[in-house]
């Protein structure tokens, strides 16, 4: 399973986790970064990064914080998924 940003990300968009992915798959979008689900190899590197705690094992995300899953899944089917993250 695939790890997901959920909401804490939205706004503060740190990087911190972008640095520390081995295979890039972090991307970002325009109010939150964004795991590319098919891209990530369930590594965890990512997630003691995060400041805001906004990063969970697919299997872990609370369930208030569930349709983050679908969130990140549903934006890179879309027409403009988001890019690479600037520095």
């Amino acid at each position: 399973m695939p790890y997901v940003i959920t909401e804490a990300c939205i706004g503060t968009k740190d990087k911190a986790c972008v640095d520390v992915c081995p295979v890039d798959c972090i991307y970002e979008g325009e109010d939150q970064l964004y795991i590319h689900p098919d891209e990530c190899i369930d590594c965890g590197a990512c997630e003691p990064e995060c400041p805001v705690t906004a990063i969970f094992p697919e299997e872990d995300v609370p369930a208030t914080l569930r349709p983050f899953i679908e969130k990140n899944r549903e934006v890179f089917a879309g027409e403009n998924p988001p890019g690479r993250p600037t520095r």
